[in-house]
């Protein structure tokens, strides 16, 4: 499991220098992904190679929230003063892709011509 673990943190450190070197404005974890992505497609073995340590990360998901949870908590002030702003973005923005997704589908429903 350490190799895997090793080359995951390889793409997240590549794609970390990436961003860096090239200024670009995407999250270096975010080029590291795509390049894994890039690797696990061209050489599908990899995949087998990485399994265990992504089920391993993916089963310890949660404890990776807690520390968006204490920032919160850490912030309620902030969140306090501008709570209704962003509980009306937040509902804007639902119903906005929403209404985004069913136009796409309806149009490209309609273009291909399966229609309901």
């Amino acid at each position: 499991m350490i190799p895997a673990l090793a080359i995951i943190l390889a793409f997240q450190l590549g794609g970390e220098a990436a961003a860096r070197a090239t200024g670009l404005p995407v999250p270096g974890p975010v080029l590291g992904m795509i390049a894994l992505v890039a690797a696990l497609t061209a050489f599908p073995r990899l995949g087998a190679t990485l399994a265990a340590a992504a089920q391993a990360i993916l089963s310890a998901l949660t404890l990776f929230f807690v520390p968006a949870g204490v920032g919160v908590v850490a912030h309620l002030g902030v969140l306090r003063d501008a709570g209704p702003a962003l509980a009306l973005a937040l509902v804007v923005s639902t119903v906005a892709a929403i209404a985004a997704g069913a136009l796409v589908f309806a149009a490209v429903a309609r273009i291909t011509g399966k229609g309901a």
